[in-house]
Protein backbone atom coordinates (compact mmCIF):
# COMPACT_ATOMS: atom_id res chain seq x y z
CA UNK A 1 0.00 0.00 0.00
CA UNK A 2 1.12 3.59 -0.61
CA UNK A 3 1.80 5.44 2.63
CA UNK A 4 0.28 8.93 2.70
CA UNK A 5 0.67 11.45 5.52
CA UNK A 6 -2.51 13.54 5.88
CA UNK A 7 -1.99 16.76 7.84
CA UNK A 8 -3.65 20.16 8.22
CA UNK A 9 -7.40 20.30 8.83
CA UNK A 10 -10.13 22.90 9.06
CA UNK A 11 -10.05 23.69 12.79
CA UNK A 12 -7.86 25.81 15.07
CA UNK A 13 -5.32 23.03 15.67
CA UNK A 14 -4.22 22.93 12.01
CA UNK A 15 -0.97 24.77 12.84
CA UNK A 16 0.04 22.00 15.24
CA UNK A 17 -0.92 19.48 12.58
CA UNK A 18 1.58 21.00 10.14
CA UNK A 19 4.35 20.53 12.71
CA UNK A 20 3.20 16.94 13.22
CA UNK A 21 3.28 16.47 9.44
CA UNK A 22 6.89 17.62 9.37
CA UNK A 23 7.91 15.16 12.09
CA UNK A 24 6.00 12.33 10.42
CA UNK A 25 7.65 13.05 7.08
CA UNK A 26 11.13 13.03 8.60
CA UNK A 27 10.36 9.60 10.08
CA UNK A 28 8.67 8.31 6.88
CA UNK A 29 10.55 10.09 4.06
CA UNK A 30 9.11 7.75 1.43
CA UNK A 31 5.51 8.74 2.24
CA UNK A 32 3.38 11.00 0.05
CA UNK A 33 2.19 14.27 1.61
CA UNK A 34 -1.43 15.45 1.53
CA UNK A 35 -2.53 18.74 3.08
CA UNK A 36 -6.17 19.27 4.11
CA UNK A 37 -6.91 23.00 4.08
CA UNK A 38 -9.60 25.24 5.59
CA UNK A 39 -11.50 25.27 2.27
CA UNK A 40 -12.05 21.51 2.75
CA UNK A 41 -9.80 20.57 -0.14
CA UNK A 42 -6.79 18.25 -0.12
CA UNK A 43 -3.53 19.16 -1.85
CA UNK A 44 -0.51 17.07 -2.79
CA UNK A 45 2.58 18.72 -1.27
CA UNK A 46 6.26 18.42 -2.14
CA UNK A 47 8.72 17.46 0.58
CA UNK A 48 10.71 20.68 0.38
CA UNK A 49 7.51 22.75 0.62
CA UNK A 50 6.55 21.15 3.94
CA UNK A 51 10.02 20.92 5.49
CA UNK A 52 10.81 24.48 4.41
CA UNK A 53 7.87 25.89 6.37
CA UNK A 54 9.90 27.42 9.20
CA UNK A 55 7.31 28.51 11.80
CA UNK A 56 4.47 25.98 11.74
CA UNK A 57 3.06 26.96 15.16
CA UNK A 58 2.72 30.61 14.13
CA UNK A 59 2.32 30.87 10.35
CA UNK A 60 -0.38 29.32 8.17
CA UNK A 61 0.84 26.73 5.69
CA UNK A 62 -0.12 27.49 2.08
CA UNK A 63 0.20 24.57 -0.37
CA UNK A 64 0.34 26.82 -3.45
CA UNK A 65 -1.61 24.52 -5.79
CA UNK A 66 -5.18 23.46 -6.51
CA UNK A 67 -6.59 20.61 -4.51
CA UNK A 68 -9.40 18.09 -4.63
CA UNK A 69 -12.53 18.23 -2.47
CA UNK A 70 -12.03 16.05 0.61
CA UNK A 71 -14.41 13.31 -0.53
CA UNK A 72 -12.77 13.17 -3.97
CA UNK A 73 -9.35 12.91 -2.32
CA UNK A 74 -10.55 10.00 -0.19
CA UNK A 75 -11.96 8.28 -3.29
CA UNK A 76 -8.52 8.72 -4.83
CA UNK A 77 -6.89 7.23 -1.73
CA UNK A 78 -9.15 4.18 -2.04
CA UNK A 79 -8.52 3.70 -5.76
CA UNK A 80 -4.77 4.05 -5.30
CA UNK A 81 -4.61 1.63 -2.35
CA UNK A 82 -3.30 4.18 0.14
CA UNK A 83 -2.97 3.94 3.91
CA UNK A 84 -3.36 7.28 5.69
CA UNK A 85 -1.03 8.25 8.52
CA UNK A 86 -3.03 10.91 10.36
CA UNK A 87 -1.05 13.91 11.52
CA UNK A 88 -4.29 15.69 12.44
CA UNK A 89 -5.68 17.09 15.68
CA UNK A 90 -9.11 18.17 16.93
CA UNK A 91 -12.25 19.13 15.04
CA UNK A 92 -13.53 16.90 12.25
CA UNK A 93 -10.18 15.12 12.20
CA UNK A 94 -10.60 13.84 15.76
CA UNK A 95 -14.38 13.74 16.27
CA UNK A 96 -14.80 10.65 14.09
CA UNK A 97 -16.12 12.29 10.90
CA UNK A 98 -12.98 11.74 8.85
CA UNK A 99 -12.61 8.25 10.30
CA UNK A 100 -16.19 7.35 9.30
CA UNK A 101 -15.53 8.59 5.74
CA UNK A 102 -12.45 6.35 5.59
CA UNK A 103 -14.20 3.34 7.14
CA UNK A 104 -17.06 3.52 4.64
CA UNK A 105 -14.53 3.44 1.79
CA UNK A 106 -12.30 0.78 3.33
CA UNK A 107 -9.30 3.11 3.62
CA UNK A 108 -6.80 2.10 6.32
CA UNK A 109 -5.81 4.92 8.70
CA UNK A 110 -3.81 5.22 11.90
CA UNK A 111 -5.39 5.93 15.26
CA UNK A 112 -8.80 5.19 16.71
CA UNK A 113 -11.95 4.46 14.73
CA UNK A 114 -14.93 6.73 14.23
CA UNK A 115 -17.01 5.69 17.25
CA UNK A 116 -14.24 5.89 19.83
CA UNK A 117 -12.89 9.13 18.32
CA UNK A 118 -16.31 10.74 18.62
CA UNK A 119 -16.73 9.51 22.19
CA UNK A 120 -13.31 10.65 23.37
CA UNK A 121 -13.59 14.15 21.91
CA UNK A 122 -16.93 14.67 23.67
CA UNK A 123 -15.44 15.53 27.07
CA UNK A 124 -18.76 15.14 28.90
CA UNK A 125 -19.37 11.63 27.55
CA UNK A 126 -15.71 10.66 27.89
CA UNK A 127 -15.82 11.54 31.59
CA UNK A 128 -18.82 9.24 32.09
CA UNK A 129 -17.15 6.32 30.35
CA UNK A 130 -13.84 6.86 32.16
CA UNK A 131 -15.72 6.92 35.47
CA UNK A 132 -17.37 3.59 34.61
CA UNK A 133 -13.87 2.15 34.24
CA UNK A 134 -12.91 3.36 37.71
CA UNK A 135 -11.05 6.51 36.65
CA UNK A 136 -11.43 9.43 39.08
CA UNK A 137 -13.25 12.29 37.32
CA UNK A 138 -14.05 15.83 38.54
CA UNK A 139 -17.54 17.23 39.11
CA UNK A 140 -19.25 19.16 36.33
CA UNK A 141 -20.80 22.60 36.66
CA UNK A 142 -23.81 23.67 34.58
CA UNK A 143 -24.01 27.13 33.07
CA UNK A 144 -27.11 27.79 35.17
CA UNK A 145 -25.16 27.18 38.39
CA UNK A 146 -22.00 29.01 37.30
CA UNK A 147 -22.22 31.81 39.88
CA UNK A 148 -23.01 29.45 42.75
CA UNK A 149 -20.15 27.13 41.78
CA UNK A 150 -17.71 30.03 41.59
CA UNK A 151 -18.80 31.13 45.07
CA UNK A 152 -18.39 27.57 46.36
CA UNK A 153 -15.07 26.61 44.77
CA UNK A 154 -13.42 30.02 44.29
CA UNK A 155 -11.87 28.98 40.99
CA UNK A 156 -13.23 27.13 37.94
CA UNK A 157 -11.95 26.00 34.57
CA UNK A 158 -13.94 25.97 31.33
CA UNK A 159 -12.98 24.29 28.07
CA UNK A 160 -14.70 23.49 24.76
CA UNK A 161 -16.70 20.30 25.27
CA UNK A 162 -16.05 18.93 21.78
CA UNK A 163 -12.62 20.14 20.71
CA UNK A 164 -9.03 20.17 21.90
CA UNK A 165 -8.13 22.28 24.94
CA UNK A 166 -5.18 24.14 23.44
CA UNK A 167 -7.58 26.85 22.28
CA UNK A 168 -10.60 28.22 24.13
CA UNK A 169 -9.42 27.34 27.63
CA UNK A 170 -10.80 29.79 30.22
CA UNK A 171 -9.56 30.03 33.79
CA UNK A 172 -12.29 31.51 35.98
CA UNK A 173 -10.53 33.49 38.70
CA UNK A 174 -12.74 36.59 38.89
CA UNK A 175 -16.25 37.85 38.13
CA UNK A 176 -15.28 39.09 34.67
CA UNK A 177 -14.21 35.56 33.76
CA UNK A 178 -17.79 34.40 34.31
CA UNK A 179 -18.83 36.79 31.56
CA UNK A 180 -16.14 35.34 29.28
CA UNK A 181 -17.48 31.80 29.86
CA UNK A 182 -21.06 32.81 29.13
CA UNK A 183 -19.99 34.59 25.95
CA UNK A 184 -17.93 31.62 24.79
CA UNK A 185 -20.82 29.24 25.54
CA UNK A 186 -23.04 31.16 23.12
CA UNK A 187 -21.12 29.76 20.15
CA UNK A 188 -20.15 26.29 21.38
CA UNK A 189 -20.79 23.95 24.28
CA UNK A 190 -18.40 24.31 27.21
CA UNK A 191 -17.46 21.86 29.96
CA UNK A 192 -17.08 23.67 33.27
CA UNK A 193 -15.40 22.08 36.29
CA UNK A 194 -14.00 23.11 39.67
CA UNK A 195 -10.33 23.99 39.30
CA UNK A 196 -8.17 21.28 40.84
CA UNK A 197 -4.75 22.31 42.10
CA UNK A 198 -1.89 19.93 41.58
CA UNK A 199 0.75 18.72 39.16
CA UNK A 200 -0.26 18.26 35.54
CA UNK A 201 0.53 14.83 34.15
CA UNK A 202 -0.12 12.87 31.00
CA UNK A 203 0.28 9.20 30.16
CA UNK A 204 0.27 7.54 26.76
CA UNK A 205 -1.04 4.09 25.88
CA UNK A 206 0.36 2.06 23.02
CA UNK A 207 -1.13 -0.88 21.13
CA UNK A 208 1.43 -2.79 19.08
CA UNK A 209 1.02 -4.98 16.03
CA UNK A 210 1.75 -8.11 18.10
CA UNK A 211 -1.42 -7.46 20.13
CA UNK A 212 0.27 -6.11 23.26
CA UNK A 213 -1.15 -2.98 24.90
CA UNK A 214 0.58 -1.04 27.67
CA UNK A 215 1.06 2.39 29.17
CA UNK A 216 4.14 4.48 28.45
CA UNK A 217 6.10 6.33 31.17
CA UNK A 218 4.02 9.20 32.63
CA UNK A 219 5.12 12.75 31.91
CA UNK A 220 5.16 15.61 34.42
CA UNK A 221 4.25 19.03 33.00
CA UNK A 222 5.41 22.30 34.53
CA UNK A 223 3.71 24.93 32.35
CA UNK A 224 4.99 28.45 31.88
CA UNK A 225 2.85 30.96 33.79
CA UNK A 226 0.88 28.11 35.35
CA UNK A 227 -1.42 27.40 32.39
CA UNK A 228 -0.85 24.61 29.87
CA UNK A 229 -2.58 26.36 26.96
CA UNK A 230 -1.49 26.76 23.32
CA UNK A 231 1.28 29.26 24.09
CA UNK A 232 2.66 27.15 26.94
CA UNK A 233 2.56 23.98 24.84
CA UNK A 234 4.09 25.25 21.64
CA UNK A 235 5.59 28.72 21.96
CA UNK A 236 7.11 29.22 25.42
CA UNK A 237 10.42 27.50 26.01
CA UNK A 238 10.01 27.92 29.77
CA UNK A 239 7.44 25.10 29.90
CA UNK A 240 9.03 21.93 31.28
CA UNK A 241 7.96 18.44 30.24
CA UNK A 242 9.75 15.86 32.36
CA UNK A 243 9.71 12.23 31.23
CA UNK A 244 9.58 10.06 33.19
CA UNK A 245 7.83 12.38 35.63
CA UNK A 246 9.12 12.92 39.14
CA UNK A 247 6.29 10.95 40.70
CA UNK A 248 6.43 8.33 43.41
CA UNK A 249 6.29 4.73 42.17
CA UNK A 250 2.72 4.52 43.50
CA UNK A 251 1.56 7.62 41.61
CA UNK A 252 3.31 6.52 38.40
CA UNK A 253 1.64 3.12 38.63
CA UNK A 254 -1.75 4.76 39.21
CA UNK A 255 -1.30 7.07 36.21
CA UNK A 256 -0.39 4.15 33.98
CA UNK A 257 -3.31 2.08 35.25
CA UNK A 258 -5.88 4.85 34.82
CA UNK A 259 -4.61 5.80 31.36
CA UNK A 260 -5.01 2.18 30.27
CA UNK A 261 -8.49 2.04 31.82
CA UNK A 262 -9.53 5.20 29.94
CA UNK A 263 -8.09 3.87 26.66
CA UNK A 264 -10.09 0.66 27.00
CA UNK A 265 -13.29 2.31 28.26
CA UNK A 266 -13.32 4.61 25.23
CA UNK A 267 -12.45 1.69 22.88
CA UNK A 268 -9.39 3.53 21.56
CA UNK A 269 -7.15 1.87 18.99
CA UNK A 270 -3.46 2.13 18.23
CA UNK A 271 -2.45 4.84 20.63
CA UNK A 272 -3.89 7.50 22.93
CA UNK A 273 -2.77 9.95 25.60
CA UNK A 274 -4.74 10.77 28.74
CA UNK A 275 -4.24 13.91 30.82
CA UNK A 276 -4.55 14.12 34.61
CA UNK A 277 -4.05 16.39 37.57
CA UNK A 278 -2.11 14.82 40.43
CA UNK A 279 -3.80 16.54 43.37
CA UNK A 280 -3.27 16.23 47.10
CA UNK A 281 -6.32 13.93 47.13
CA UNK A 282 -5.20 11.74 44.24
CA UNK A 283 -5.52 11.65 40.47
CA UNK A 284 -8.18 13.57 38.57
CA UNK A 285 -9.03 12.78 34.94
CA UNK A 286 -9.00 15.63 32.43
CA UNK A 287 -9.38 14.16 28.92
CA UNK A 288 -8.22 11.49 26.49
CA UNK A 289 -6.63 12.39 23.15
CA UNK A 290 -7.10 9.89 20.31
CA UNK A 291 -4.76 11.86 18.01
CA UNK A 292 -2.20 13.36 20.36
CA UNK A 293 0.43 15.69 18.95
CA UNK A 294 3.27 14.02 17.06
CA UNK A 295 5.50 17.07 16.54
CA UNK A 296 9.21 16.83 17.31
CA UNK A 297 8.49 18.49 20.67
CA UNK A 298 5.24 16.68 21.51
CA UNK A 299 4.58 14.64 24.62
CA UNK A 300 3.78 11.28 23.03
CA UNK A 301 7.07 10.95 21.11
CA UNK A 302 8.92 11.85 24.32
CA UNK A 303 7.18 8.99 26.11
CA UNK A 304 8.02 6.62 23.26
CA UNK A 305 11.68 7.60 23.55
CA UNK A 306 11.63 7.01 27.31
CA UNK A 307 10.19 3.56 26.62
CA UNK A 308 13.01 2.86 24.15
CA UNK A 309 10.78 2.90 21.06
CA UNK A 310 12.03 4.74 17.99
CA UNK A 311 9.50 7.03 16.32
CA UNK A 312 9.78 5.42 12.83
CA UNK A 313 9.28 1.96 14.40
CA UNK A 314 6.17 3.22 16.20
CA UNK A 315 4.75 4.58 12.96
CA UNK A 316 5.40 1.43 10.96
CA UNK A 317 3.72 -0.62 13.67
CA UNK A 318 0.70 1.70 13.55
CA UNK A 319 0.55 1.34 9.76
CA UNK A 320 0.52 -2.45 10.16
CA UNK A 321 -2.32 -2.15 12.69
CA UNK A 322 -4.26 0.17 10.38
CA UNK A 323 -4.03 -2.26 7.48
CA UNK A 324 -5.11 -5.18 9.68
CA UNK A 325 -8.11 -3.28 11.13
CA UNK A 326 -9.20 -2.28 7.63
CA UNK A 327 -9.20 -5.91 6.50
CA UNK A 328 -11.20 -6.91 9.59
CA UNK A 329 -13.92 -4.33 8.81
CA UNK A 330 -14.59 -5.86 5.38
Amino acid sequence: MRITILFGGTNTERLVSVASGQALHRALPEADLWFWDVADTVHEVASQKLLGHARPFEDEFKPGNRGLPLEAALDKAKSEDRVLVLGLHGGRAENGELQAMCELRGIPFTGSGSASSNLALDKVAAKRFAAIAGVATPASVTLEHLDAAFAEYGKLIAKPARDGSSYGLIFVNAQQDLVAVRNAAKTEEYLIEPFVSGVEATCGVLEQSDGSMFSLPPIEIVPADGAFDYAAKYLLKSTQEICPGRFSPEISAALMDQALRAHRALSCSGYSRTDFIVSAKGLVYLETNTLPGLTAASLYPKALKAQGIEFPDFLRDQITLAERRSRERV
